[in-house]
């Protein structure tokens, strides 16, 4: 339910104000693109680029990431980057080194991933510095570049040879969270993650952490004799998102002795030292769930951890420290926006660094106030950029000869009232050639999450629908993290009955402003967006076609068949003494009402929200004699859909809504 193919890749205190403005759409949006741009068509989908994670040189002065399995690196001199792999393998993850004389980056070069080091300063070749049997990928080294922490699943590091002709051997579960949405979906016996240490001198890996117990999220302390990691180590660790920070002193590669800092409910993830070694920062939700994730701090020495960002009422996705240890940078969703802002450490003191109508992504934090990132401005698609202080330089234009070729469909923001008065923002995208006074079939597409978001930075499946001539709408209910808690938390318990009222009254606001023909309604969604779209056509008739991807319909067939069995036992509790709250949130049990023909997607060995869900809806249609069709994609979890699957997925759904809006 965390997630989303149909939708944009989960409240600032008084001293960061949002403006909403609530702006007209043009009389004509044709007026954006020049005569010789063409429409987008499906195949368009693969012209898209896309940066990975920007990496700053320690001198501030270049800056390497990777697109499309090669690596570049831009210099400050203002020269178009510079692809500094070969095309004998995809390269990802690019880590400066210490000096900033040479690049490492993973590679699957080989017959399987490993570490690569390029110099970048005078001549050579990149050559592998790792060699392990069963791959290396992350370049998590120690400070010394002497050592990489990396994390394997018990099961992971088994040489178990299966003959084709051999049965396997039977699924063993003995914990309580056994589903996963990887691999054969079943976390058996053995499977726990830990925590290794690689010796690239003398290609060793040394196991630092054992147990029953899963730990990750493992950092280096600036002198490299100690990590920090992240594991529940409670007598039944499956049974909450509880997890806590631990130190442990790894100065010889082995299980050294081990310090738990912190110690409540909370969830807690994605530590990491202070450049002095003095503390350790952490983000901390409430209840793992609704909760805005907060940043902690906590002495290494043990000690009370102080809330650093109670000033800051948004859903963090990102922080690192600046060099000198006296900030910390955050990221954070803001309505419909991700902006950048760095807060004291000293006092909590909150400063804007990047707002405005635009989607800050991943960033790496340099020497003085220098900061690579990647955002995605108002309709544009993401690209590196350089801030300085508070001048923001774009560096890349990834997708200049896309945006030439093609017509990109306007895109606004708009304010209405929901039920009691409650404030409500949704994005709306018009096709090409858009008239006022016009209006044209619309899809009210609907984010996953439900702690999700969409924004303003470019989305192919909204520009394809556009494309198509539809008006899509895109609505923020409550749910949405862009908000704040309280906003987040309006759907405790009434999951498609709280939001259902936000999602109704953007399509309504699209029809009162005279963009949406009421008789032409489609709706769509997928994961969480999904669900609501099972609540949508289990709610009323006013839609003419939907297109459910991955969405959960009878809430207590999923108890203990997909991995979310910590959340229903949190929020809904056990189904057999909770029947009343399971019923209420399945629209299954309310199939009867459904009279939109709907096509149900999803992916065969998907563990999160398992095609069952699909499969239940469309067998409750066919029997009632709606029209209705089950596509099911073979061999694919929730995400990372080959792209024949992608492309598939948008043409179908399209196809579905022509066949019942065109009249």
């Amino acid at each position: 339910m965390f997630d989303a193919l149909l939708m944009n890749p989960p409240k600032y205190a008084s001293v960061l104000v949002t403006v909403i403005v609530s702006a007209w759409l043009p009389d004509c949006a044709c007026a954006q693109s020049a005569e010789d741009k063409r429409p987008l068509i499906l195949e368009d989908r693969s012209k898209l680029r896309y940066p990975g994670p920007p990496s700053i040189s320690p001198d501030g002065r270049r800056i390497a990431y990777a697109e499309d399995g090669t690596v570049f690196v831009i210099n400050d001199s203002g020269q178009e980057p510079v692809a500094v792999t070969t095309d004998s393998g995809s390269a990802w993850s690019p880590r400066w080194s210490n000096d900033g004389s040479s690049l490492y980056f993973a590679s699957d070069r080989g017959d399987i991933a490993q570490i690569f080091s390029l110099p970048v300063v005078g001549p050579g070749e990149a050559r592998a510095i790792t060699s392990y049997e069963h791959g290396i990928s992350t370049t998590n080294f120690s400070p010394d570049e002497s050592r990489l922490l990396v994390e394997f699943r018990d099961d992971e590091l088994r040489n178990e040879a299966q003959d084709s002709d051999t049965p396997r051997p039977p699924f063993v579960v003995t914990r309580r969270q056994f589903k996963s949405d990887a691999g054969d979906g079943y976390l058996t016996a053995g499977s726990s993650r830990h925590l290794y240490v690689y010796d690239v001198e003398s290609g060793e890996l040394a196991q630092v952490t054992a147990g029953s117990f899963n730990e990750g999220d493992g950092s280096w302390s600036p002198d490299g004799k100690s990590i920090v990691f992240v594991s529940n180590r409670e007598p039944e660790p499956d049974a909450s998102y509880r997890a806590d920070i631990w130190l442990l002193d790894v100065a010889d590669n082995t299980e050294g002795d081990l310090q738990q800092l912190t110690d409540n409910e909370n969830s807690k993830y994605s530590p990491s030292f202070s450049p002095d070694g003095t503390m350790v920062a952490y983000l901390s939700a409430g209840d793992g769930v609704y909760s805005v994730p907060h940043i902690a701090l906590v002495p290494v020495g043990g000690g009370t951890p102080r809330i650093l960002t109670t000033g800051l009422d948004r859903w963090i996705s990102g922080y690192e420290f600046s060099a000198n240890g006296k900030w910390i940078y955050v990221s954070f969703d803001n309505a419909g926006s991700s902006h950048l802002a760095r807060v004291r450490v000293s006092d909590g003191r909150i400063e804007r660094v990047i707002d405005g109508e635009i989607s800050v992504g991943a960033f790496d934090v340099g020497p003085g106030a220098s900061i690579a990132l990647n955002a995605s401005p108002k309709e544009r698609m993401s690209d590196v950029h350089r801030l300085d202080g508070k001048r923001l330089t774009r560096l890349t234009d990834l997708n200049r000869h896309y945006l030439d070729e093609i017509i990109v469909h306007s895109k606004q923001k708009f304010a209405f009232e929901s039920t009691g008065g409650t404030p409500v923002e949704a994005f709306i995208t018009v096709p090409h050639g858009y008239e006022k006074g016009r209006t044209y079939p619309t899809v009210l597409n609907l984010h996953g999450g439900p702690v999700g978001q969409f924004d303003w930075s470019y989305s192919f499946p909204s520009q394809y629908l556009a494309a198509n001539g539809y008006v899509v709408v895109e609505p923020n209910p409550r749910g949405s993290s862009g908000f704040g808690e309280d906003y987040i938390r309006a759907i405790y318990r009434t999951w498609g009955i709280t939001d259902y009222d936000d999602i109704i009254a953007a399509v309504d606001y699209a029809i009162e402003q005279g963009l949406a023909d009421p008789e032409r309604l489609a709706v769509t969604g997928y994961s969480y967006g999904g669900y609501m779209t099972n609540v949508v056509i289990t709610s009323t008739d006013r839609f003419k076609a939907a297109a459910s991807g991955a969405g959960h319909s009878l809430i207590e067939a999923n108890f203990g068949h997909d991995i979310y069995q910590q959340w229903y036992l949190w929020e809904l509790g056990v189904p057999w003494e909770n029947r009343d709250r399971y019923d209420r949130l399945s629209p299954f049990l309310r199939a009867g009402n459904a009279t939109t023909p709907t096509l149900f997607l999803g992916g065969r060995v998907d563990w999160n929200v398992p095609v069952i869900n699909a499969e239940l809806m469309f067998q409750a249609l066919q029997v009632r004699g709606i029209d209705s069709e089950l596509v099911v994609y073979p061999g694919v979890h929730h995400g990372g859909w080959p792209d024949e699957y992608e492309r598939d997925y948008l043409q179908r759904i399209v196809t579905w809504f022509d066949r019942y809006t065109s009249h």
